[in-house]
Parts: C-alpha cells; sequence; structure tokens
C-alpha cells in the first residue's frame, strides 16, 4: 500500500484575511518506507500585497517574488489531485492539512487520513512534546529526515511532510526511544 504523507504552510491567520496556503509539499510511502523519487512540492500564489501573520512560519518572506508568480491552488489542482486520489493520507496534527483540503476542494473525498500525533500520543503517551522537530530529535530521525530532503529545513511544506513520512514508518514499525 502506498501513502501519502503531506504539508501544508500558510499565511496564517491576519485580520480581514483568510489563512491561505502558500506551499505544499508530498511524499510517497510504500513498503514502509518512504521514496524519495517521489517527492513532489508547489507554491501557491499569494498577492505581493497580501499580508502574512509576522507569527507565520518558513521561508515565506523571502520568497514573495515566487509566490508573486506561483500558480493558484486551482491551477495546480490536477497535479495535487493525481497525487492524493485513493491514497490514504498522512500529517502530523492531520487536522489542519484536511482543513485546507477539504475548503479547496469540498466535494471531494480524501483519505483515509493518518495522524503521526495522535499515533505518537497513542504510542508514547509521556513525552514532553508532541511537535514534530521534537519528535524527531526524541527519536533520533534528523540525519534520516536530512538524507530525505537535504538542504531544507522545519517549516518548509516538504521537508516537513518527508519527516511526517518518517516518523509514520517509525510508529507504525514499532519504533523505539533514544532515551
Amino acid at each position: 500500500m502506498t501513502y501519502i504523507s503531506l504539508d501544508f504552510e500558510t499565511t496564517g491567520t491576519v485580520r480581514g484575511w483568510q489563512n491561505e496556503p502558500w506551499q505544499l509539499g508530498l511524499v510517497a510511502v510504500t513498503d514502509g518506507r518512504p521514496v524519495p523519487e517521489s517527492r513532489w512540492e508547489t507554491f501557491f500564489r499569494v498577492p505581493a500585497d497580501r499580508p502574512f501573520s509576522p507569527r507565520a512560519p518558513g521561508r515565506w518572506a523571502e520568497l514573495r517574488a515566487t509566490l508573486a508568480e506561483a500558480p493558484s491552488f486551482a491551477e495546480a489542482w490536477p497535479d495535487i489531485s493525481d497525487r492524493l486520489a485513493g491514497r490514504p493520507l498522512v500529517a502530523h496534527n492531520a487536522a489542519t492539512e484536511r482543513t485546507i483540503l477539504e475548503k479547496r476542494a469540498p466535494l471531494t473525498p480524501f483519505g483515509p487520513w493518518n495522524d503521526t500525533l495522535a499515533l505518537v500520543r497513542a504510542r508514547w503517551p509521556r513525552l514532553p512534546s508532541y511537535a514534530l522537530g521534537d519528535l524527531i530529535a526524541t527519536f533520533g530521525l534528523t540525519d534520516e529526515v536530512d538524507a530525505l530532503c537535504p538542504g531544507r529545513a522545519w517549516h518548509d511544506a516538504l521537508y516537513d511532510a518527508c519527516a511526517g513520512a518518517i516518523l509514520f514508518c517509525h510508529a507504525v514499525q514499532g519504533g523505539s526511544m533514544l532515551y
């Protein structure tokens, strides 16, 4: 079975503006392993005058020119749909990604969803943090994420999707803790 791990980066909440996605990253997981050649990302158009929340993470500020020229979500939809349709999906705190997809494609059935946050909380109920980056560090998976998505960092949708894929594999395969 092939799962698709995904992550969105968004503009964040700004008074008078809706929270909008500006990047989507995907990676497939087949036979319990992320598939490097399946990595895929797209940026979404964000007008140059559209404000971002000052708390919105990621490298959006350096990408403003790219985002102003990127395709709209609707224009990117055929590629996105081809990659997600009929596949089980993986995300860390999946409600966020699910909300974004359901808002943009309300008649499209997505999932089933696999939430790595819920999986890890159920398996390791007393961890000090369930943030994706903290979990990757706790389980000693940072080098694996960096190898799967070289040159990227946290709050890059492709990097976070790769981290989610690796965390998913670790959790479902009965991975152990480092401490």
